[in-house]
């Protein structure tokens, strides 16, 4: 079983968890998704658990381009892309561009939407 940690909060995020979702449907992967309410059972906080993506597989938990690649690796429309980035030179052009551009991108508008979250109910 593949299991996942994603930003449920974040637009795009869900839209391509989602595509995962329903591509590992048709292909018979067993895909557990989880959102940020499942942060405590990953053993991080929500803001953490925000930060970036996550698979966990046999127990094993990885993080950001390699959790990506883990999970394209069992998805037949997305194994290219496991195979693409697992080169030397373009994944860590792609890990780089993820860790560093990415993933605090999309963490600092999940931020936002926090706050603007926290700003209408403190009204």
């Amino acid at each position: 079983m593949t299991k996942l940690l994603h930003n449920d909060t974040c637009p795009i995020c869900s839209r391509e968890v989602a595509a995962y979702a329903r591509q590992a449907e048709r292909a018979g992967v067993a895909l557990e998704i989880d959102g940020l309410d499942a942060a405590a059972d990953w053993g991080l906080d929500r803001d953490a658990a925000a930060r970036t993506f996550r698979v966990q597989q046999n127990g094993r938990i990885v993080e950001g381009l390699d959790a990506f690649r883990l999970l394209w690796a069992r998805l037949p429309g997305w194994r290219w892309l496991a195979r693409l980035t697992g080169l030397p030179g373009i994944h860590w052009l792609a890990d780089r561009g993820y860790r560093h551009i990415a993933a605090p991108a999309l963490f600092a508008l999940h931020r936002r939407r926090e706050r603007r979250a926290a700003q209408r109910s403190s009204r």
